[in-house]
């Protein structure tokens, strides 16, 4: 950490987040299997925070990418293969007339929130309190315990409302009249949306004037081929989708009807909107593996063996529980594209670090699951019998051993935190 604060590009793969015995370095993927610097291997579930969906390394994803480099990956004009993978993603999203790439997911998300604003000219944005994160810009980090550095007044145009609550989103229309630009959510995260809730949600914002806009960083490709609005049957004004969209190469994209997208564009005549300009936008070999996994997504290789694979491990884990005596306490639920393990009992953090701790000591990285096309018979397998004997070992806390004579170093901490150590 002398090097780079909290000593990683991105909090979740802080070593705060993971047991002290978990890997500190990877050094290489394969498939569904990561190697440390030490050369222990370990099936991974987290798959590079749910953007590997193929597996690490995938042969096509690789030779793609190889076949762009070697053509040069960033040049003064467009290259042809920016308008080819935004046409594939206007053929497989409903809400895309037209696309623009960035980097990662706070650039799209954030230009959403521009371009809403530009539309409707109103200041204030709206979401739900109980989505962890959508940008680490301004306008949502003002939001939460991670404040500092963010001004009071731009913390004063965000709104929170409860998800699946339509009536705490209509008290924010009545209480900020003709002032909401937008409201942006995932579609779905650990529950399914309550029936009616994202179709509601589309009528109530048409008719206050407000742009609606779903964030599919994490159901995109995993729901549905074409994003969580196909599986769902709802069309937002603008959506925004990432991580797994280039199997683990940075590329993200901001889709959306003709008409709002195009304020950030050429061929109008309103006041134009800095929309996204970054020097390594259209960067060809990551739009390659872009290409690549949005083929085999139409292919139907993805969606229906992620589906599957979740649904198994679920099975396996609950199973696992169930056997240590621990079946109302430790929970697989959740969509089984995208499954949720729950710990249900105090310390829930303490036994969380716990299971992960004894996991890792049994060759598996389970941080959150992330199933991929690459997790076979013989890792869910593998991680179902690490999981019977790890919660064996939690069982033992919740029947009363200390934790601290079980855990190795201090449980993993929450990433949204006012300050680094936890008190009191």
């Amino acid at each position: 950490m002398r090097a780079v604060p909290a000593g990683c590009h991105t909090y979740s793969k802080g070593s705060d987040q993971f047991p002290e015995l978990a890997p500190g370095f990877i050094v290489e993927g394969r498939g569904a299997w990561v190697t440390d610097v030490d050369g222990n291997r370990f099936v991974d579930w987290g798959m590079g925070l749910r953007s590997v969906i193929l597996g690490h390394a995938h042969p096509r994803v690789v030779e793609a990418v190889v076949a762009e480099v070697h053509r040069g990956s960033n040049f003064t004009c467009p290259a042809p293969i920016e308008t080819e993978v935004a046409e594939l993603l206007i053929d497989m999203i409903p809400s895309a007339e037209m696309v623009k790439f960035a980097k990662n997911g706070s650039d799209v998300t954030t230009a959403a929130i521009r371009l809403a604003r530009a539309r409707t000219g109103r200041p204030l944005v709206a979401f739900p309190q109980e989505h962890p994160f959508f940008s680490f810009d301004d306008w949502f980090m003002g939001s939460t315990v991670m404040d500092a550095g963010v001004p009071q007044e731009v913390k004063a145009l965000s709104l929170r409302f409860r998800y699946g609550d339509l009536e705490s989103i209509e008290r924010l229309f009545s209480e900020h009249p003709g002032r909401i630009a937008c409201v942006i959510t995932e579609m779905a995260t650990t529950e399914e949306p309550p029936p009616g809730f994202l179709q509601g949600l589309r009528d109530l914002t048409r008719r206050e004037g407000a742009v609606l806009v779903f964030d599919e960083m994490i159901t995109g490709l995993r729901w549905h081929p074409g994003g969580a609005q196909s599986h769902y049957g709802v069309t937002p004004d603008m959506s925004t989708f990432g991580k797994a969209l280039a199997n683990g190469f940075s590329v993200s994209a901001l889709v959306g009807r003709r008409e709002i997208m195009e304020l950030g564009g050429l061929e109008h005549d309103a006041p134009r909107v800095f929309l996204l300009s970054a020097t390594h936008g259209g960067e060809t070999h990551a739009l390659a593996a872009a290409r690549e996994t949005l083929a085999m997504a139409r292919e139907g290789q993805v969606t229906e063996t992620v589906w599957a694979v979740g649904r198994k491990l679920q099975q396996g884990l609950n199973l696992a529980s169930a056997a240590a005596g621990l079946g109302e306490v430790v929970v697989c639920g959740g969509p089984p594209c995208s499954p949720v393990l729950s710990f249900l009992a105090e310390p829930s953090d303490g036994l969380r670090t716990l299971f992960m701790q004894e996991m890792a000591r049994r060759g598996v990285l389970i941080p959150y699951i992330a199933p991929s096309i690459a997790h076979g018979e013989e890792e869910i397998a593998l991680t179902s019998r690490a999981a019977e004997e790890s919660l064996q070992v939690v069982r033992r806390v919740v029947d009363g051993e200390p934790l601290e004579k079980l855990l190795v170093g201090p449980p993993a901490q929450p990433v949204f935190r006012r300050f680094n150590r936890v008190t009191g």
